[in-house]
């Protein structure tokens, strides 16, 4: 990110910068956040920003509402709230993205403020990138901050559009993702495990070619899998599989061959005769998988199989689970894996968002991997090879 500037480039002191984070946060039934992960994340910059004495204007997404006005399952309260008591100072949440009420707000702030705007995709406009809706924002502010990785692919009107009318800034936390994350795959220490898990071959494929061109391994899991074994020519029951990917998924395999990439698939799976946490269960054999039944993690020989494979890393990239590890009866795979990464405390360890992370913290082991990525979607879009348009706005 050399042609790009960053929050240390510049003194913010009397300044108001628009500042896009991710607080796309869940909420529990409580009306509290559940998992304050991103919240966390973008501190650094925030308070970087306080201490300069800058006015902070921070704009978020969270879920997907309509774009029709403001819906208040999808209000950002909850998250002003929490980052209130993360920040230890009053957080002043604005009912209005633009326009005289959000004006009047901005203009009633102190050096070392903070507002938060609403939901930023309570206006339609922002999904469509309008440059008068980008103009509008750019107007309540004298500078720019993009720390939004986690929505760096979307050319939106707050993650790209808005870069066109004021002076541009990476925050922290997109400066190390971005840096993180290529750095790994530009020079990965070697050998180099990739670790792919989720529901669709479709969903991953240009993840799955990138990697077979810098990976030493390449570990599949999740539904996925069993695409890549119909190509093996084996039967997989009612379990999850696109079978207009099966000549792909095949295509894969031996363009791992080719390229001496180790491609590691189940030798073992638990299946079940439902999706459901209390559907009957069976450890099988690929080989000998029931018509009647799906397979909804891996097994314990796979497990093992990976794990061995993980320890011998000095470079881990994790996205996707590797079974439905929501429910505790398929959770065994994932945890196994998880634990496998975190416990090699010789390999740089990058778990590459999603449900991965998901699954770190449900295990607990979050504090123990080297870098956890707030973008799922972005850094499959970064792995790729892909340009980011929330960083080449930044240019």
């Amino acid at each position: 990110m050399a042609d790009i500037k960053t929050i240390d480039d510049a003194n913010f002191a009397g300044k108001r910068v628009l500042v896009r984070v991710d607080f796309n946060a869940p909420v529990g039934d409580d009306g509290a956040v559940s998992d304050d992960t991103r919240l966390r994340a973008a501190l650094p910059t925030i308070n970087k920003l306080i201490g300069d004495g800058a006015r902070v204007i921070l704009t978020s997404h969270r879920g997907r509402p309509a774009g029709t006005g403001y819906e208040e399952p999808f209000s950002l309260g909850p998250i002003a709230r929490r980052l209130q008591e993360l920040l230890d100072r009053d957080i002043v949440l604005s009912s209005e993205l633009v326009g005289p009420v959000a004006r009047e707000t901005v203009d009633a702030m102190e050096n070392g403020d903070v507002v938060l705007l609403e939901n930023i995709r309570f206006d339609a406009r922002e999904k469509k990138n309008d440059p008068e809706f980008a103009r509008e924002l750019a107007d309540l502010a004298d500078a720019y901050v993009n720390d939004a990785f986690g929505t760096a692919h979307r050319a939106h009107a707050s993650t790209a559009g808005v870069a066109e009318f004021l002076p541009s800034y990476a925050g922290y936390l997109m400066e190390r993702e971005v840096a993180t994350l290529t750095g790994m795959l530009d020079e990965p220490k070697r050998p180099f495990v990739a670790i792919l898990g989720g529901s669709k071959v479709s969903d991953k494929i240009k993840v799955i070619d990138a990697l077979l061109d810098k990976a030493d391994t390449l570990i599949i899991g999740g539904g996925m899998c069993f695409t890549f074994l119909l190509a093996q020519g084996k039967s997989v029951g009612t379990s999850l599989k696109e079978e207009d990917w099966v000549e792909r998924a095949a295509a894969m395999t031996e363009k791992a061959r080719e390229r001496g990439v180790s491609l590691l698939l189940p030798v073992d799976v638990v299946a079940a005769d439902a999706f459901a946490n209390d559907a009957r269960t069976e450890i099988v054999s690929v080989d000998d998988m029931p018509a009647d039944m799906m397979g909804l993690d891996i097994g314990p020989e796979t497990a093992e199989l990976y794990a061995e494979a993980i320890a011998m890393a000095k470079s881990v990239f994790w996205n996707g689970p590797m079974g439905v590890f929501e429910m505790p009866a398929f959770e065994a795979g994932t945890k196994r894996v998880a634990e496998a990464v975190a416990a090699n405390e010789a390999a740089d360890t990058i778990i590459g968002g999603g449900d991965s992370v998901a699954a770190v913290n449900q295990f607990d082991l979050a504090d123990q991997m080297t870098f956890i990525s707030t973008g799922g979607g972005a850094s499959m879009e970064l792995v790729q090879g892909e340009a980011l348009p929330g960083v080449e706005a930044l240019r």
